[in-house]
């Protein structure tokens, strides 16, 4: 961008200020560079803390007007991930083609940011809405709408909107770290990432998690609001680089659009190992929405016995899950960037496939269910430490975007299909403790995923040779 010729000169006129460090025409000191950092790592504590909190609070609203697990499977998980589905793609190739004098990722982070703070605050007025609903129905000839179906209704709106305009800005803020964080730094950073991310998680499920029943309106508020001030403070504090204009559109309308988004992203087999891994690995996310009913008194009659744990309890358990986390991203960004975020991910997924084992047989009580989970977590985040490194080592940068979404679309592929099959499972065996076994498979394939692209990555050239293959060169040429 223009705007920052003059600060690239002036940094680079005396020799101690001389830039260190480039990303396409950005140019920063070590001070510039932590700048920048820093605003990132803002944004990412309190998105975290968003982020905690539909996952979190949607399925016990959901329970709580008396909504099955399939359902809440449906519409916490399957819903949600279907939308990212159909959404990602379009994400990514819009941001990879928009210039403007924002740059082509924060204007979306702009745009979209209003409507998700709307979207949470009527996700905390879901009774009073739901009420409303059902006496607006009713008024109008509907009185077999009970206030329950209605509130699931409000419920589920809410959701979409919501999905609509976050997978907008979580799949663009992603983005940005390719355009904006050097390669060489970019292991450290995504480890202080993660670990600032687990700081925002742990303040909602140690703090907030245990109140959400009581004050569920407010908590939605507020965090909704902390989170909109960390975004505009992205947007204006982390400025873009200059990118080449974008390839002329060519002809034939969306269907060729279609055709050729598959034929660049999906014809390669390297790419096609590369998005297996979040395929199997976001399919075992499922107990994100399942484990809460394992642990706490919000089981349903007929079901196995769970732990009996109090919601304050639970959240204090958790809390303490991504505590556990935080020094262990401080620790793995650095081996990321030694050892290569493949090898480091390969070991992450294994133990995480254990752990989740050890869950299924060695957790009885409030202690075990802390120590094994604990673990669990600190395996999980050996792996997430490495695999948002992994993507830009891999993948070709120049359309980064429209591969970031191919990748997603197979994790969101394996949250559409998982969640209600985990639901169904859950009702008929009739216990939650299962949903460990569910997840330990999934991450043991995810590992089998990582080896096999760890051994197309060595065959293509590995830590000295690797580059981004490019079929649609080969295509057009």
């Amino acid at each position: 961008m223009p705007a920052q010729e003059p600060e690239i000169r002036a940094v680079a006129a005396t020799p101690s200020a001389a830039p260190r460090y480039r990303v396409g025409t950005l140019a920063y000191t070590r001070g510039t560079l932590g700048q920048v950092m820093f605003w990132m790592l803002w944004g990412d504590f309190f998105f975290q803390l968003m982020e905690s909190m539909p996952p979190s609070v949607i399925p016990l609203q959901l329970r709580w007007e008396g909504a099955g697990d399939t359902l809440i499977g449906l519409l916490a998980t399957s819903l949600p991930s279907a939308l990212g589905f159909f959404l990602g793609p379009v994400v990514g190739m819009k941001s990879d083609r928009h210039r403007g004098w924002l740059g082509r990722r924060r204007p979306f982070l702009l745009w979209c940011t209003p409507p998700v703070v709307i979207s949470l605050v009527l996700l905390g007025a879901a009774k009073p809405g739901g009420a409303m609903l059902q006496r607006v129905l009713s008024a109008v000839g509907g009185t077999y709408f009970t206030v329950a179906g209605c509130t699931i209704a409000w419920i589920g709106l809410c959701i979409v909107v919501f999905l609509i305009f976050n997978t907008f800005i979580a799949q663009v803020y992603e983005f940005l770290f390719a355009d904006v964080i050097p390669q060489e730094v970019m292991g450290k950073f995504i480890g202080i990432y993660r670990a600032v991310g687990a700081m925002g998680s742990l303040a909602f499920n140690r703090w907030a998690l245990g109140w959400v029943q009581a004050y569920t309106l407010h908590i939605y508020s507020l965090i909704a609001i902390l989170y909109a001030g960390a975004f505009f403070l992205i947007v204006w504090k982390v400025k873009e680089g200059d990118y080449p204009p974008p390839p002329p559109q060519k002809a034939g309308g969306g269907l060729e659009a279609i055709k050729r988004y598959c034929k660049e992203c999906f014809t390669h087999r390297l790419y096609l190992n590369v998005y297996c891994v979040p395929f199997f690995f976001w399919s075992s996310l499922v107990p994100f929405s399942f484990v809460v009913f394992f642990a706490t008194q919000a089981g349903k009659p007929g079901y196995a016995s769970t732990l009996g744990l109090t919601l304050q309890e639970f959240g204090q358990i958790k809390g303490w899950t991504f505590f556990v986390q935080i020094p262990i991203f401080f620790l793995v960004g650095p081996l990321v960037d030694r050892f290569h975020p493949l090898r480091v991910a390969m070991v992450g997924l294994f133990l995480t496939s254990v752990t989740y084992f050890c869950c299924f047989w060695l957790v009885h009580g409030a202690a075990s269910l802390q120590f094994w989970w604990c673990l669990n977590q600190a395996a999980i985040a050996v792996y997430l430490a490495a695999y948002l490194t992994i993507l830009p080592r891999l993948l070709p940068l120049s359309k980064y975007g429209q591969f970031m979404s191919a990748n997603q679309t197979f994790g969101y592929i394996g949250l559409v299909l998982t969640p209600p099959l985990c639901g169904l499972l859950l009702e008929t065996i009739r216990d939650y403790r299962y949903v460990f076994i569910f997840c330990g498979i999934s991450t043991g394939l995810a590992c089998l995923a990582c080896v096999t692209l760890f051994l197309q990555w060595k065959r293509l050239g590995g830590d000295e040779h690797y580059r981004p293959p490019e079929p649609w060169l080969k295509s057009s040429g």
